[in-house]
């Protein structure tokens, strides 16, 4: 069962797992229809001849299909794992194309206004990672939880969301000369304080599955540091890992402050009984 990840510049990353959609354009949401499971985007600084629903991206047990419902005119490029080597499909309004495993880029031919009054190319990158066999028939016994190979996917309210809140908190505080990113044990008692509950995070090995996930979504499959040889301390890999979560906003300084505002709200005593609710002598 396939999982996707779709980024671009100025958006934060999609993910998208069987059973979900992504639709996008310049004006999507006026045209688009709401439904579980998809994910409406609007690609930033489209000129104003885009279609406000240019792509509609599918994902099912299977495949990843993308179906180009634009007026304008679109190349798809299977760049890695593709049969026999990278391909490259030309997009016109109503042509559909299946997505091969690996990075896929897709390129919105001049679909973007330039400061300058210029046209560029709205470039999509769109990781296809193909999961572990499902028998047919067995989708609906997962219970909806989205996952990768690397674990639970970053659903706000997760785990691994919170880990990425307390791994970025030096940054989304606005700390962020802060002289290293949170250890495991701060990670671990910040999520406890915020949720109450931290999941198994006292073990440091599930703190250190959590922030890999984190990874892979905030650089990609292929610039993934932790898939790589790196020089120097790990440490170094953890504080980039941070950096990179609070620029691409998959936590905001809005949850920060949402978090820690709940957390005290259950700490406060419960409010003294008023008189018609005290007991009668």
């Amino acid at each position: 069962m396939p999982r996707v990840t779709v980024r671009g510049a100025g958006l934060p990353p999609v993910l998208l797992e069987p059973g979900d959609s992504l639709a996008f354009g310049r004006a999507p949401h006026d045209v688009a229809k709401r439904a579980p499971g998809r994910t409406i985007v609007t690609l930033p600084d489209c000129a104003p001849h885009v279609s406000r629903l240019v792509g509609e991206l599918e994902v099912d047990a299977e495949r990843v299909v993308l179906h180009w419902v634009g007026a304008g005119a679109a190349q798809l490029s299977g760049l890695f794992d593709a049969p026999g080597g990278a391909r490259r499909v030309s997009l016109t309004r109503s042509m559909s194309a299946t997505l091969d495993d690996g990075e896929n880029q897709l390129v919105v031919l001049l679909g973007r206004q330039e400061p300058d009054g210029g046209l560029s190319d709205i470039v999509l990158s769109i990781d296809v990672t193909p999961g572990p066999a499902v028998p047919r028939g067995a989708a609906g016994a997962m219970g909806g939880t989205a996952t990768t190979e690397a674990g639970p996917a970053l659903e706000r309210g997760s785990r691994n969301w919170f880990v990425a809140l307390a791994l970025t908190e030096p940054w989304l505080s606005g700390n962020d000369d802060y002289p290293r990113p949170p250890s495991n044990r701060e990670i671990f008692d910040r999520v406890r304080d915020w949720h109450g509950y931290a999941w198994n995070l006292q073990q440091p090995q599930r703190v250190d599955e959590a922030i890999r996930v984190i990874s892979r979504l905030a650089f990609g499959v292929h610039d993934d540091p932790f898939g790589a040889p790196h020089n120097g301390r790990l440490q170094n890999v953890r504080f980039a890992v941070a950096r990179r979560a609070a620029e691409l906003r998959l936590v905001t300084a809005t949850d920060l402050a949402e978090v820690d505002r709940a957390a005290r709200m259950r700490k406060l005593p419960p409010p003294p009984a008023s008189p018609a609710q005290q007991p009668s002598s």
